[in-house]
């Protein structure tokens, strides 16, 4: 197991609290990336070129757009009562 200061948290950790990214450490021979969220969990390990062809790959992509917000689905108005006009008032002189 790698001691907490060997890991390096990515420079762009997404939103939130800012946990939302990939951690990744040096060790001997191969890199280690784990979930950020998960640190107690699996790691992934790559052998130092593929990882530096991965990341090259990542940083030739453009940026991902913003996924807008689902479509909100509201229950329908229920019908509006039917609106009368208030009765006028009797006309001065008129009985």
């Amino acid at each position: 197991m790698l001691t907490p200061g060997a890991w390096k948290k990515s420079s762009f950790s997404g939103g939130g609290q800012g946990d939302a990214c990939v951690e990744v450490a040096h060790r001997h021979v191969r890199i280690a990336v784990r979930d950020s969220k998960a640190p107690a969990r699996a790691s992934l390990r790559f052998p130092p070129e593929a990882f530096t062809r991965f990341i090259e790959a990542l940083k030739a992509q453009p940026p991902p757009r913003p996924t807008p917000p689902p479509p909100t689905t509201s229950p329908p108005a229920p019908p509006r009562p039917p609106t009368t006009a208030p009765a006028a008032p009797p006309s001065p002189g008129r009985r």
